[in-house]
């Protein structure tokens, strides 16, 4: 079965004449179609790479971030203990000078009491000894040969005392 001379002919001409119209028509508004896809393609793979790459930033950022936020809090954290104890080396200080004066005040006190108080003993001693000597020398001394006898003995005891 081969085709007629007639047929073939008219065959080629059809097919010259539909390829001419597809190609001055269909294959360049094909071809553009194309283009036009694969250049969106090609720019959304370009903001694809630029977004993904911008991720990378912002992660690597979030990380530095929170790497420094961290850093911070440590330092804050340390400060915050180094006034904690600075405060409380403060107040136990003050606490000891305050007690340490106190004490001193109490010891004060109780020494000028303890002068007083034998300043006080002392005076009654001497009042009383005055009062037991008196009346003892009244009874003793009634005559005035007791009175010459016991002046000799006193002097005798000065003069013997100041000898030694």
């Amino acid at each position: 079965m081969t085709p007629d001379f007639g047929l073939l002919f008219w065959m080629l001409i059809a097919f010259i004449v539909v390829f001419f119209v597809l190609s001055k028509f269909g294959f360049p508004a094909i071809i553009g179609t194309v283009e036009k896809r694969k250049n969106f393609i090609v720019e959304s793979l370009r903001k694809a790479q630029d977004a993904s790459a911008r991720l990378g930033n912002i992660k690597q950022e979030g990380e530095s971030i929170l790497q420094e936020a961290r850093d911070k809090q440590a330092a804050i954290l340390k400060e915050a203990a180094a006034t904690r104890d600075a405060i409380v080396e403060d107040a136990q200080n003050k606490a000891r000078e305050e007690s340490a004066r106190i004490i001193n005040e109490a010891k004060a006190e109780i020494e000028s009491l303890k002068k007083a108080a034998i300043s006080d003993i002392r005076k009654q001693v001497a009042l009383l000894s005055v009062e037991v000597s008196e009346k003892v020398l009244k009874q003793k001394l009634s005559t005035d040969k007791a009175q010459m006898d016991y002046i000799d003995i006193m002097l005798d005891e000065v003069t013997s005392s100041n000898n030694k």
